[in-house]
């Protein structure tokens, strides 16, 4: 049997309907398509630990009571029959992050990188970091200064900024008003085609880390706590051309501001670089590391769980004829 006979008959034993209808109704749902990425990265990631030769278990999603406070992760994991299990999360990054920190204006990107500059390796630490960083992006990114040289706020900010506009002119009362006249479509097609050339060149790897705030979860604000799990995966596929993983110790990030046993919500891991002959180049901060054996090092074996408190995933639906 054929690996498109064999998704012809899961869809039709699952869904019901035809390989075309499933393809054109997960085509119209975005979320749909995030489960579904989800479920490869998890496989993905299981697949890999398990050439290294590491054993792996599904933690049960739906658990038979309160969930356990250190196991909201989605695997247990460890390194031999005899060593300890520990607690794997899986997670991707941050799907809009150059938007959201206004990438596609070019002031915004030159203090975006000269805040992350330690991390970036074509920086010369020794000698001034921001005519560095103009100079990449002249060079990289020149229409920046030329044909997207104008400042572009999103039509929200605008219209907010309308409505109190102040009396004295400024620099960004002068870039709002020009931007009066276009509707939201066309603000947003702007912003979009400037991030399609921006992040032709850099992309930035960011997480983020948002969950619950449930009593049973004993979390006090909605991010995880460090304790959940032994560690991090991030899948870099949003921002990169294959899923690649790259791990953390949580107990090695910074800690919430808000409170110390929590994470952060979102932590700039580093970036993704395409020079001007199209070779890609990844950059990291310490924190994170792209070999697992080398991040399972840093785990305190008093942190192993108890291998007698597991909920293990055991279901299996089987589709083949």
């Amino acid at each position: 049997m054929t690996t498109i006979e064999k998704l012809e008959n899961f869809i039709k034993d699952i869904f019901k309907t035809t390989l075309e209808i499933f393809l054109e109704a997960l085509k119209l749902s975005p979320n749909a398509q995030g489960y579904v990425s989800g479920s490869i990265t998890e496989l993905l990631l299981k697949n890999k630990l398990e050439e290294l030769t590491f054993e792996v278990k599904r933690i049960r999603e739906k658990w038979e009571g309160r969930k356990h406070p250190h196991h909201h992760g989605d695997f247990y994991f460890r390194k031999g029959p005899r060593e300890p299990w520990y607690v794997l999360e899986s997670k991707g990054v941050k799907s809009n992050s150059e938007k959201w920190h206004k990438l596609f204006n070019h002031d915004n990107l030159v203090k975006f990188l000269f805040d992350h500059f330690e991390m970036i390796s074509w920086i010369d630490k020794s000698k001034e970091i921001e005519p560095q960083i103009i100079a990449w992006i002249e060079k990289i990114l020149p229409l920046l200064r030329t044909d997207y040289k104008s400042v572009l706020y999103d039509y929200e900010e605008i219209r907010k900024y309308l409505k109190n506009k102040p009396k004295k002119e400024t620099e960004k009362s002068k870039a709002v008003s020009s931007l009066e006249k276009y509707s939201r479509d066309e603000i947003g097609k702007m912003i979009d085609d400037r991030l399609v050339y921006v992040m032709s060149k850099i992309k930035v790897l960011e997480t983020h880390f948002v969950s619950g705030t449930s009593g049973q979860s004993g979390r006090t604000q909605a991010t995880p706590r460090k304790d959940e799990f032994n560690l991090i995966s991030i899948d870099l596929f949003l921002r990169f051309n294959e899923h690649k993983f790259v791990f953390a110790n949580p107990k090695q990030l910074e800690s919430s501001g808000d409170n110390a046993d929590h994470l952060q919500q979102n932590y700039i891991m580093g970036f993704v670089f395409n020079d001007e002959k199209g070779n890609y180049s990844l950059v990291f901060s310490d924190e994170w590391y792209d070999n697992f054996e080398d991040v399972y090092e840093t785990i305190d074996p008093e942190d192993a769980i108890n291998e007698n408190e597991m909920q293990i995933d055991n279901r299996n639906l089987t589709v083949d004829k």
